[in-house]
């Protein structure tokens, strides 16, 4: 995905992330200075839906405005899959060992 709020605030007149971070303040939204740094020109890996709605309200805009999906990159970080083995005859297949939790009994 990728982040588009200072382009989303520039269509709005808004051009300093001071200007938003004390906009977003008057609607109950007070974020730190370095949050809205990250916020303004990072990319934030999480962000809190009651927080993407208020900065929606703010701005007047949709989380779509805000988040514009990147297919392509998900496509490129999908790990290539690896052909299925063909079972030959007399052959005993490997078990591993399986790590973690198993499934509970029905």
């Amino acid at each position: 995905m990728k982040w588009n709020l200072r382009l989303a605030a520039a269509q709005r007149d808004i051009w300093k992330s001071s200007q938003l971070q004390a906009m977003l303040a008057d609607a109950g939204l007070v974020i730190s200075a370095g949050k809205m740094s990250n916020l303004w020109s990072g990319q934030p890996v999480t962000i809190r839906l009651d927080d993407l709605d208020i900065i929606c309200e703010v701005l007047g805009c949709e989380p779509n405005d805000l988040m514009v999906r990147e297919p392509e990159k998900a496509r490129a970080q999908r790990p290539a899959s690896t052909p299925a083995r063909a079972a030959v005859a007399g052959e005993r297949p490997r078990l591993g060992r399986r790590v973690g939790r198993t499934e509970p009994p029905l």
